[in-house]
């Protein structure tokens, strides 16, 4: 993962290129302290370093801080002293850090450093200062992860993809990128501008990555009063909408209005792409295989659609969440990850396929997004879930995508469809927990046994055996009393509308 950055003081985060966006900041300074998660991409650095010296199968044993994705049931962190961390109290920022990832010669190739970086943090506790430089030396590896065989272009179409840095205390920090090319004549190398941020909302910060890649067009400085005025507003609560002043040359002054959406389970999710690109029939098989953690590998030429479609299918699990290695977009120096032999989720370039076939893969599903196709498979996935569910689902994704729907109308059937199936499922588990005072206990083996259909019987035995279902049920040990989500409420009205059919 070490790009040798010894030119250039990450924690400044100045390049020479860039005097305007210097100057933009200068005339609009801010200091900030707060706290930085405890990413662990320190471990990741030295394997890599190691790696290229020796075994490349090390990457396998850290595969660092990407490790857990899906869509979380509920979150409670306490915030940290002495500095507060935005990602930990309710008037939270709308992201941590601004980047500026760009290409350097390093002899015959180029390879990524951060030649921007806003805020600048000061007066960092060491321990700060250390969480700092290790994200600060990641993020270059996933705004660039597909090698460093780039050559100057003339044209290049810009794209939007994100990735995932999962920090020691199981929250999350989302990358959202956008790759382009600069304005200027003649031939020149792709930058990312990089977002990193604490809050997982896809749709909305693509929007706010326009308003860069717009203000990009025009000057580096026009960027940083944009950036510093989405800093100083609030997050919105789903479904509300927060309103952002900037000011633009030869524009004059433009209001951004930003909408979070409704539903925050999915605010990082859309369904559009993942059906675009794979058959409903595909989508249940790799639904399936998820449900047993088993190792998938998926294959696209885009960044963007790799990225997309991995949280798309990765959604599809609430109200489980996937507790494994999760790299959306897997850098080519973290290939080997593929050679794990625990469950993993990773994203691949089709451009390094013939690499791939050459590693020691075990058994795995290996999805070609543009194709449609596995290249691997188990060869079971048809039958992993019981016959009848299985039947249930393909028909209710079928019928209903045959009508035209909009985005939110698609999102909100495939969960909708989705979540049938887990009622069918589990959605008898309240009625096996137990609770004693101040201790609640989970009586598996009734809750099994209370299922009167035998091929949901011997499903349920295979997937009350992985850790998404373990952490499913301690949480709801952890609960002192009962608590009402979505997934609850969905439970309780399809139990209603039984007892009226009846």
């Amino acid at each position: 993962m070490e790009q040798d950055r010894r030119s250039q003081s990450l924690g400044d985060g100045v390049g020479l290129e860039n005097t305007d966006f210097e100057r933009g900041q200068e005339r609009h300074s801010l200091s900030l302290r707060r706290g930085a998660g405890q990413l662990i991409t320190d471990n990741v650095y030295r394997t890599l370093r190691s790696t290229r010296r020796s075994l490349r199968l090390q990457v396998r044993s850290c595969v660092f801080c990407i490790s857990k994705a899906g869509i979380e049931r509920s979150s409670s962190v306490e915030e940290k002293k002495p500095e507060q961390d935005p990602c930990r109290y309710s008037a939270q920022f709308f992201f941590e850090y601004l980047v500026v990832v760009s290409l350097k010669k390093s002899g015959e190739a180029y390879e990524p450093q951060i030649t921007y970086q806003f805020p600048k943090r000061e007066n960092l506790m060491r321990t700060q200062k250390e969480e700092e430089e290790s994200l600060l030396r990641a993020i270059p590896l996933f705004c660039f992860p597909d090698g460093n065989t780039w050559a100057p272009l003339t044209e290049y179409e810009s794209e939007t993809f994100s990735f995932v840095l999962t920090n020691m205390d199981g929250s999350r920090k989302f990358g959202y990128c956008r790759r382009l090319l600069p304005r200027g004549g003649g031939a020149r190398l792709p930058e990312v501008f990089c977002i990193i941020s604490c809050l997982g909302c896809f749709g909305l910060f693509s929007k706010i990555l326009d308003e860069v890649e717009k203000r990009r067009q025009i000057s580096l400085a026009v960027i940083y009063p944009f950036m510093q005025g989405l800093r100083e507003a609030a997050f919105p609560a789903p479904g509300k909408t927060v309103s952002v002043k900037s000011f633009i040359p030869e524009s004059g002054t433009e209001i951004i209005k930003l909408t979070r959406p409704s539903d925050s389970r999915l605010e990082h999710v859309d369904f559009s792409s993942l059906f675009k690109y794979l058959s409903e029939e595909n989508v249940i098989q790799i639904f399936a295989s998820l449900l047993l953690e088993r190792r998938l590998i998926f294959l696209a030429e885009e960044l963007s659609i790799l990225s997309q479609c991995i949280h798309g299918i990765a959604a599809l699990l609430y109200p489980f969440t996937w507790q494994h290695t999760y790299i959306p977009v897997l850098p080519k120096v973290m290939m080997d990850t593929v050679c794990s032999p625990t469950p993993f989720v990773v994203g691949v370039q089709k451009q390094f396929l013939e690499q791939l076939k050459e590693l020691p893969i075990e058994e795995c599903l290996m999805v070609d997004l543009h194709t449609d196709t596995f290249l691997m498979k188990v060869g079971d996935e048809p039958d992993i879930l019981p016959h009848k569910l299985y039947k249930e689902l393909l028909n209710s994704l079928q019928s209903q995508r045959k009508t035209e729907q909009t985005s939110q109308e698609l999102n909100d059937m495939v969960t909708n469809t989705f979540v049938l199936f887990f009622i069918k499922i589990v959605g008898h588990y309240s009625a096996h927990l137990k609770r004693n005072r101040n201790e609640t206990s989970f009586q598996d083996k009734q809750f099994r046994k209370s299922v009167t259909s035998k091929s949901i019987r011997k499903f349920l035995k295979s997937f009350m055996a992985t850790q998404m279902f373990s952490l499913f049920i301690q949480e709801l040990e952890g609960q002192p009393c009962p608590q009402e989500g979505f997934f609850e409420q969905k439970i309780k009205e399809h139990q209603k509308n039984k007892n009226k059919v009846k």
